[in-house]
């Protein structure tokens, strides 16, 4: 089986990040979410943050896993399992070095895109509103300010 590892960016306006495939790609024109295949050797986050700079030209912060879904394309001869990770990447401007376009768009938009058949489940999660990238990877990262040692507590007396 071959994991394959993919980003789903969500900007401060809620606007998720896809890129449609090229021409001559397989399943030419097919929206999907940024990512790729983990080399061997590779963690998935290294994979995705590998991905991320060489589709997009883009830095990763954070991520948090959010789905993983096993599919089998017909003109592959192996599964794929496909990790998807909600990610937050440092840049504001994006270059598609491999896609034909991006485009930001609106959870419920998303319904309006031939996408690839793996992400239909979770395109249908994210339109539905099931899963909100942003908030998922804030409540991973949010953690308590670190309390001041109290003054008064006798310390080294």
């Amino acid at each position: 089986m071959r994991i394959v590892v993919a980003a789903v960016i969500e900007r401060a306006d809620r606007r998720l990040l896809i890129g449609q495939r090229r021409r001559n790609d397989t399943s030419p024109l097919k929206w999907e979410f940024p990512g790729g295949k983990v080399e061997p050797g590779e963690s998935p986050e290294q994979a995705l943050a590998r991905e991320l700079r060489e589709e997009l030209t883009a830095t990763m912060r954070r991520s948090v896993p959010i789905g993983r879904v096993v599919h089998k394309y017909a003109a592959t001869p192996e599964e794929l399992e496909i990790l998807f990770y909600a990610v937050e990447i440092l840049e504001s401007e994006l270059a598609p070095r491999a896609f034909e376009q991006l485009a930001w768009v609106l959870p419920k938009e998303l319904g309006g895109y031939d996408f690839l058949a793996a992400n239909a489940q979770l395109v249908a999660q994210l339109a539905t509103g099931r899963i909100k990238p942003g908030e998922l990877l804030e409540s991973a990262y949010s953690v308590a300010p670190p309390t001041a040692p109290d003054q008064n507590s006798g310390s080294g007396r």
